[in-house]
């Protein structure tokens, strides 16, 4: 009898990128079997990282969210498109680079916590960068618009063009990245996911290696492509946004298909009984 799926991706892996929304919580809900999950990988001393797209919040407030849900996360195992995108400009940029930025605090406080100094003059612009801003205005792009024309790059932490929320979907950071390009002509560099950058990123931070580590996440053309590019092992969860049926039609293949994060873990169990 052949090794099913979640069998063949789990072995010999020892390190996990976990992808939130969907996946771990619903809004202030834990899902199930994610408790156990993570504490089962504390108690294993088995690597992760929770990597996610949301601009909106520091890896701190991410890890809290998920304490008051008893999940042993602290803020040095969240990564953030916002950290993720800090540590890019960094490298490209320098630190203390003057930065133009459109998004909210998370995105805002992790570029002050990384030493950038932040402009809303277009002249003094040494890139712009683009997160999900919902308080934005047209006199905001108007001056993004003029930085990118003067040579700035810009830099996105995240693609997601729609954000789900209670009362349907809304527009995201990829509609004003779509707004920008269309009236200047430059193409955003994307930071998060589908782009293998913070996943790699995260990789370094954990001392893992790709035949080591693997990808959960709830969405195939964000989280499960963005794996393949990394060239990591891949489960996709149905407890989130992807539905089976969309797998046939995806641009990258799970390496595994199942219902939730208590499918995972109560394999890993299995596997350390």
């Amino acid at each position: 009898m052949g090794t099913d799926p979640l069998s063949a991706v789990l072995a010999g892996r020892r390190a996990f990128l976990v992808d939130l929304d969907g996946v771990i919580y619903e809004g202030a809900r834990a899902i199930d079997g994610a408790r156990e999950f993570f504490h089962h990988l504390r108690a294993h001393r088995m690597p992760f990282h929770l990597i996610t797209n949301n601009s909106t919040r520091t890896a701190a407030d991410v890890a809290l969210h998920l304490q008051r849900m008893d999940m042993p996360v602290s803020e040095s195992d969240v990564l953030t498109s916002p950290e993720a995108t800090a540590i890019h400009v960094e490298q490209r940029c320098g630190h203390g680079a003057c930065i133009f930025v459109i998004g909210e605090d998370g995105l805002v406080r992790t570029l002050i916590a990384h030493g950038f100094t932040l402009t809303t003059e277009p002249d003094r612009a040494d890139a712009v960068v683009c997160g999900l801003d919902r308080r934005l205005t047209y006199d905001r792009l108007r001056r993004a618009c003029m930085a990118l024309r003067r040579g700035a790059p810009l830099i996105a932490t995240n693609p997601d063009r729609a954000l789900p929320t209670e009362s349907g979907f809304l527009p995201g950071n990829g509609a004003t990245l779509a707004y920008l390009e269309a009236a200047t002509g430059v193409k955003p560099l994307v930071i998060g996911k589908p782009s293998p950058t913070m996943l790699q990123i995260a990789m370094a931070r954990m001392r893992s290696t790709v035949a080591e580590t693997v990808m959960i996440g709830d969405g195939i053309e964000t989280d499960i492509l963005a794996g393949a590019r990394a060239s990591v092992g891949t489960i996709l969860v149905l407890s989130g946004v992807t539905r089976e049926a969309d797998v046939a039609n995806a641009s990258a293949t799970p390496g595994a298909v199942v219902e939730s994060i208590a499918t995972v873990w109560q394999r890993l169990i299995g596997g350390h009984s």
